[in-house]
C-alpha cells in the first residue's frame, strides 16, 4: 500500500516498501547513499534503469542533485529497503519533462533498493576523515565562524567506550586550548544552532599519531562524537571594523598568542600572530599618524613573534620569511636579524648565517650568542669543505681505478699478434709438428721470445 512521504501531504511523493530494510536508521541530509534503480512512465515504459548497466548510482542525499522526489523518498529509507517511489510531475521533472524519454507533466515511478550510506563528508580534503550524521537538525541558516564563541556538549566515544561527556565553551579555532580536536571544530563549521549529530573522525583529525593514553586510545586511533551545539555567536567580521577597532583586536590576538606561546601551544600562539597581522596588514585605514604607528609596531611583533613560534615548531622557511617581513619593517631590528641568522643555521645555509649575524653585531658588539653562532657556522663551513674534499678524492681515486681496469680490459682484449708468429708454438703448432731445437736449427735468424718477454736473434 503507498503512502504518502511529504511533508505538505500533498501527495507528492508515494512510497510503497516491497522488502522491509535491516535497520532503524535512516540517511540524513548530506549522506552519501548508494542504491540501484529502475524508472518507469506510469505506462510501465522503462526510461532508465541502473540494474540494466550494472551500475549503482551515488549521490549526495538533500542537496538536489537529483529530483525533488528522490530526496524525500530514499531520506526515507532503511538500509537494505526496497520501495517503489511514485513522484508526481512537480516532485519529478515538471513541465518540461526530460526529452526524449520523459514526456512533460510525467508522473515517473521508481523501484529503489538502498544498499548504503556515508554520512556527509566535512573533511577539508573530502576524503570521508570527518563525517556526520544527524541526530536532531538545527534551525536558523547561520553558521559557527571562527573566532565566534561556541558553546557545545561533546560525548566521545572510542570502540563503542565512551571517554568524555561534558559541556565546554570556547572561540572557535582555539579548541586545543579547550582539549577539543580539530575534526570537532571542523565540523562544528557545518552545523546550525540546536543540531546534534553524531560526527566520525579518522585520526589524523583526532589524537594522531600520539594517542590519548589518558583516554586510553592508541596512536592513529578513529574516534566518534555525539556534537551537540547549544548556542554560538558570530565570529570576527573585519570588513565591518574601523582602524581603531582593528587596532583594538589585534592587541586582543597578540595578548592571547603571548599566553598560547608562554603554555607552550605553539601552533596556537602561530594562528593568534597571524591574526594580528591580518587585522593590521592593509594601511589604507591607518592614515592617521597615531594609528600608523601602532599598525608598524603591532606588524613588526606579529612577525617577531610568527619567527620565534616556527624556529621551535621547526619550520625555519617559514621563520626566515618571518623574519624577513620584520627586516622590512625595521633593517636595523636586532631579534630579526638574529632569528634570521637563526633559521639559516636550521635550513644549512652557513655561510649566509655567517653573514647576518655578523650584521647582529655590528648593531650589538656585545651579543655573546651571536659571536658564538658564528663560531659554529663557521666550524660547520669547515667541515663541510673537508667532507667535500674527500668526497672528490675518493671520487676521482674511483675514477683512476675504473680508468685503470677498463684500460687493462682493453689490453686483454686486444689479438697477441706475436702469437703464432714471432712467439712460442706448442708441439702441436710448429710446422711439421717438430721441436723447437730442430726448427731453431733449420732457420737459424728467428726471434725467438724469452722468458721476460723481450726479443733476440740467434746466430746471427
Amino acid at each position: 500500500m503507498a503512502v504518502d512521504i511529504t511533508p505538505s501531504k500533498d501527495g507528492g511523493v508515494l512510497k510503497e516498501i516491497l522488502r522491509e530494510g535491516t535497520s532503524d536508521k535512516t540517511p540524513q541530509v548530506g549522506a552519501h547513499v548508494i542504491v540501484h534503480y529502475v524508472g518507469t512512465l506510469l505506462d510501465g515504459t522503462k526510461f532508465d534503469s541502473s540494474r540494466d548497466r550494472n551500475e549503482k548510482f551515488q549521490f549526495d542525499l538533500g542537496l538536489g542533485q537529483v529530483i525533488k522526489g528522490w530526496d524525500i523518498g530514499i531520506a526515507s529509507m532503511k538500509k537494505g529497503e526496497l520501495a517503489v517511489l511514485t513522484c508526481a510531475p512537480n516532485y519529478a521533472y515538471g513541465a518540461s519533462g526530460s526529452p526524449p524519454k520523459i514526456p512533460p507533466n510525467s508522473t515517473l515511478k521508481f523501484e529503489v533498493e538502498l544498499f548504503d550510506w556515508i554520512g556527509e563528508d566535512l573533511s577539508p580534503d573530502k576524503s570521508n576523515s570527518i563525517t556526520r550524521e544527524q541526530i536532531t537538525a538545527g534551525t536558523g541558516y547561520a553558521n559557527p565562524k571562527e573566532d565566534g564563541l561556541v558553546d557545545v556538549h561533546l560525548t566521545g566515544l572510542y570502540n563503542g567506550q565512551q571517554f568524555e561527556d561534558r559541556d565546554v565553551k570556547f572561540t572557535l579555532g582555539e579548541g586545543e586550548a579547550e582539549g577539543v580536536i580539530r575534526g570537532v571544530e571542523i565540523a562544528l563549521e557545518k552545523f546550525k544552532k540546536g543540531e546534534k549529530s553524531k560526527v566520525f573522525i579518522k585520526s589524523k583529525y583526532a589524537f594522531g599519531t600520539s594517542g590519548k593514553p589518558e583516554f586510553n586510545i592508541p596512536p592513529n586511533a578513529d574516534v566518534e562524537y555525539i556534537v551537540e551545539l547549544k548556542n554560538f555567536e558570530k565570529g570576527l567580521e573585519l570588513w565591518s571594523m574601523e582602524g581603531p577597532q582593528k587596532v583594538e583586536q589585534a592587541v586582543l590576538f597578540k595578548d592571547k598568542g603571548t599566553t598560547y606561546f608562554k603554555n607552550q601551544k605553539y601552533e596556537l600562539a602561530i594562528k593568534m600572530y597571524k591574526k594580528v597581522v591580518e587585522c593590521v596588514n592593509e594601511d589604507i585605514d591607518f592614515k592617521e599618524d597615531e594609528l600608523a604607528i601602532k599598525r608598524v609596531n603591532l606588524l613588526l611583533s606579529a612577525n617577531l613573534n610568527l619567527a620565534l613560534c616556527f624556529l621551535k615548531v621547526k619550520s625555519p622557511l617559514e621563520a626566515k620569511e618571518a623574519s624577513e617581513k620584520a627586516i622590512e619593517l625595521d633593517p636595523r631590528n636586532e631579534k630579526a636579524l638574529f632569528r634570521k641568522g637563526q633559521a639559516l643555521m636550521d635550513l644549512i645555509d652557513y655561510e649566509e648565517a655567517v653573514k647576518i649575524f655578523q650584521k647582529v653585531l655590528e648593531i650589538e658588539p656585545n651579543n655573546t650568542v651571536a659571536m658564538k653562532n658564528i663560531q659554529i657556522c663557521q666550524e660547520k663551513i669547515k667541515n663541510n669543505l673537508a667532507r667535500e674534499k674527500k668526497l672528490y678524492a675518493n671520487m676521482f681515486e674511483k675514477f683512476a681505478k675504473q680508468d685503470q681496469q677498463r684500460l687493462e680490459e682493453e689490453e686483454r682484449k686486444k689479438p697477441n699478434i706475436m702469437h703464432g708468429t714471432l712467439g712460442e708454438w706448442g708441439q702441436e703448432e710448429r710446422p711439421g709438428g717438430r721441436d723447437a731445437t730442430a726448427f731453431e736449427k733449420e732457420n737459424p735468424n728467428i726471434l725467438m721470445l724469452n722468458a721476460n718477454g723481450s726479443g733476440e736473434f740467434k746466430n746471427m
